[in-house]
């Protein structure tokens, strides 16, 4: 599917619609299709026994495809999304979350509630058990709020327990939330959770894959992980036990090259296990935040942080004012130290002792020749 950011046409929207709601059509496959015939606008346009020919669409699809049935449905469908400020996000749309795209079957169609900020690329994913702990739900909290005012956005499921409290403890500390739902926007599970799914929508967005009014199943809440970890830089697991959906996520970030990180809980407690399991298959274990912003590596592209500046490394999240005016003044090329102390108008010898910070956050390396650069 074409990846070039744009703003897909009412059309696109409609046709794309159309082609998701066959039965048998998954990310991969629709992925497939568009990218074949350059949109779904151009994949409708081919009257069935040409597809038959040139996709291995099965024949009941492709009369389900073509059929008034299926195109009213998809009309309907965008034509509700308008009449309840659903917006309709295509994998080529400007705000289609960045990282979700690099996943390996990303949705085609993303639904979302609120609104999405290029910040929201700085994200932390925050799970667990719906059976949680004092102990759990303690941690949860104290994680999604050092979080939030570290700059990140906190994603989770909306479920009880961890998700829920990492939800309501971003919205408490001001911070911005993403809840991915396994069902459509309008059919929040768990219901006791409509209150907070609201205030998600004003802090953040509630995000989805499946139409509005499609109710969830249990199998949609394994695939809805996918996005939870997708969205994220990394995906910390606060509290689970030995079978539980927390590793399936785990699981899922690993595949799609994302940071696992487990709070190790007291041995005792079931719902320690899973995060203990992950601790022995190589999950880093945290105490807090600082050790998941030390494990995090560069952004695979520039993004800003709450204050609108430019940030190319979570690291750079924790830098004063002073720190970050001198790192600043380098790029990913060598640049000498007389350079950046002419260019920050700051005394050598502070400038020395904040390279040195710089180094050790591997925020920069030294050169030959008395240089230095960005990492």
């Amino acid at each position: 599917m074409g990846i070039g950011k744009q703003t897909p046409t009412e059309e696109e929207l409609r046709a794309s619609i159309q082609l998701s709601l066959l039965e048998g059509i998954g990310p991969r496959r629709f992925a497939e299709l568009v990218t074949h015939f350059g949109s779904a606008c151009q994949v409708l346009e081919h009257p069935c026994d040409q597809l038959a020919e040139l996709t291995s669409l099965q024949p009941r699809q492709l009369s389900d495809l073509h059929s008034p049935g299926n195109h009213a449905r998809a009309a309907e469908i965008l034509a509700h999304c308008r009449r309840s400020e659903t917006r309709v996000l295509l994998s080529q749309s400007q705000d289609y979350p960045a990282l979700l795209r690099e996943i390996h079957d990303p949705p085609p169609i993303l639904y979302i509630r609120g609104n999405r900020l290029p910040r929201d690329d700085l994200a932390l994913a925050i799970v667990g058990t719906r059976f949680a702990t004092p102990y759990g739900l303690e941690m949860a909290r104290r994680l999604s709020t050092a979080a939030v005012q570290r700059g990140f956005t906190v994603v989770s499921g909306l479920a009880r327990g961890i998700d829920g409290t990492a939800h309501d403890a971003a919205i408490r500390a001001g911070g911005r939330t993403i809840a991915v739902l396994g069902g459509g926007l309008e059919r929040i599970y768990p219901a006791e959770h409509t209150t907070l799914a609201g205030q998600v929508i004003e802090s953040g967005m509630l995000a989805s894959e499946h139409p509005p009014r499609a109710d969830p199943t249990a199998g949609a809440f394994p695939r809805r992980n996918r996005l939870i970890s997708g969205m994220s830089l990394g995906l910390i697991v606060v509290e689970a036990p030995g079978r539980s959906g927390a590793l399936i996520t785990a699981q899922l970030a690993l595949e799609q090259g994302r940071e696992v990180f487990a709070v190790p809980g007291p041995i005792n407690q079931k719902s320690s296990r899973g995060c203990h399991q992950l601790i022995r298959e190589g999950a880093v274990l945290i105490e807090s935040l600082d050790h998941v912003i030390e494990e995090l590596g560069p952004l695979a592209k520039e993004t800003r942080d709450p204050k609108g500046q430019r940030v190319r490394h979570p690291a750079e999240l924790d830098l004063n004012d002073l720190e970050r005016l001198i790192l600043t003044t380098m790029e990913t090329r060598p640049t000498s130290i007389d350079q950046v102390i002419r260019s920050s108008g700051v005394p050598a010898a502070q400038v020395l002792s904040i390279l040195s910070v710089l180094e050790v956050r591997q925020l920069i390396c030294r050169e030959p020749g008395q240089q230095v650069r960005r990492t």
